[in-house]
């Protein structure tokens, strides 16, 4: 394990400097993690046309690669939870360029699926390490600021990735695409080696403080009300995200060689959400969340309404991108800041569960209502499902904060729950 240092107790010294260089390599780890798991849905149309299958079947991708994640993540996380974080990304990389390769030399669609079955397990464990190293890297107060650079990483595989990667394997095959993305993540390698500190990642106890099972730390409440919250917008999101390039050619009436650019705006935008959700996320942990959920949902509903008019669609997409870019960082944010630190990299593994059994449920709802009953009733699912996803969000927040009351008065002045911090 490796040796603290005064980058991984920054509370602790006068001397802390704020890790720039820590988090933007993590940030680019999450660019080609991001860019790996979303690119077919830039390419579906090309991947459908080379194996000779439907886009709903390539769209399984999506869900394949989630479901590796979902299985796998809880588990390896328990498993490797004496191994040193800093090795752990090292060799997740590894597998993560492995099973990109694989996927741009793929022969059959078969294989793959088994491409993307290593890149998600890759994925999860991961993310399980990533979500919750951000947090041994920067004091507390300084975590919504981190976790909005790392999540940087995540806005730029929509905004230069996603958009890239389709325009590459347009233009120049989609195996192309794959062999670069493994190509980009040997770099990543390198920095990480070369300038990612090691931290420690083990809470130890006090003296005279006993043991407490997981179960019954206090914090687990408000992180399994999360993952909740997670699984449901997640899932709403999409199971009309996934299907966004066939639903602008064959519904909104956009060229196919426009997907590119469409996509490239909707990362863009949702970028000047990203950036907007790290001054929210301080000052406006609870309301924020739900404010963006509301907007997502009324352009959904535009777009679904209105799908015949493209100026209005391209206004309610760049909203919609706007609200939601920043999402993802918020519920990061507040899951940091909810775990107590003995449950972190835990707590990191349900919520990565979580959010990808909600991308691959999306992905599969989807395909299934594609098939049964067309694209035009995918973003109508979205809406009611984001419905159901805010009264959720609202009434967590009530039992969030009854159950914390007590011990964090904070609240008055509306940060995030403590609960569970020691």
């Amino acid at each position: 394990m490796g040796a603290p240092t005064s980058k991984t107790a920054p509370a602790s010294t006068s001397e802390y400097a704020f890790p720039w260089a820590p988090l933007l390599i993590l940030a680019s780890a999450i660019f080609v993690a991001v860019t790996s798991e979303f690119v077919p849905v830039g390419l579906l149309p090309d991947l459908a046309e080379t194996f000779d299958v439907s886009e709903s079947q390539v769209g399984l991708l999506v869900t394949i690669f989630a479901g590796s994640v979902v299985v796998s993540a809880a588990p390896l996380t328990a498993l490797t939870r004496n191994v040193p974080r800093k090795k752990l990304v090292i060799a997740v990389l590894v597998v993560f360029a492995i099973g990109n390769l694989l996927a741009a030399l793929a022969p059959t669609y078969t294989v793959l699926v088994i491409a993307r079955v290593i890149g998600g397990v890759a994925h999860g464990l991961f993310w399980s390490i990533v979500g919750a190293y951000t947090g041994y890297l920067v004091p507390k107060h300084h975590l919504g600021r981190a976790v909005a650079i790392t999540s940087g990483g995540g806005s730029a595989a929509f905004v230069l990735g996603v958009p890239l990667g389709t325009a590459l394997g347009q233009a120049l095959g989609w195996r192309l695409t794959f062999a670069v993305i493994a190509a980009v993540i040997a770099v990543i390698l390198v920095l990480v080696l070369k300038f990612l500190p090691a931290i420690s990642h083990r809470v130890e106890l006090k003296t005279g403080e006993i043991a407490v099972p997981m179960r019954k730390d206090r914090s687990v409440v408000g992180v399994v009300l999360l993952c909740v919250i997670v699984l449901i917008t997640m899932n709403a999101h999409y199971v009309f995200y996934t299907y966004i390039s066939p639903y602008l050619t064959g519904v909104a009436g956009f060229d196919e060689t426009s997907i590119a650019p469409l996509l490239f705006l909707f990362g863009g935008a949702g970028a000047i959400g990203l950036v907007i959700s790290g001054f929210v996320s301080d000052k406006y942990p609870r309301a924020g969340l739900a404010v963006a959920f509301t907007v997502v949902a009324a352009c959904v509903l535009v777009i679904a309404v209105w799908h015949s008019n493209t100026a209005i669609v391209l206004v309610a997409i760049v909203i919609w991108a706007i609200a939601f870019g920043g999402a993802p960082a918020m519920m990061q944010t507040r899951l940091l800041h909810t775990a107590s630190p003995r449950i972190r990299d835990a707590a990191s593994a349900w919520y990565t569960t979580a959010f990808n059994a909600a991308i691959g449920a999306g992905a599969l709802i989807g395909g299934g209502l594609l098939d049964r009953y067309g694209l035009e009733i995918l973003p109508y699912v979205d809406v009611a499902l984001l419905l159901i996803g805010i009264v959720v969000l609202l009434v967590s927040n009530v039992i969030v904060r009854r159950r914390s009351l007590p011990r964090d008065v904070s609240l008055s002045t509306g940060s995030i729950s403590t609960i569970g911090s020691p």
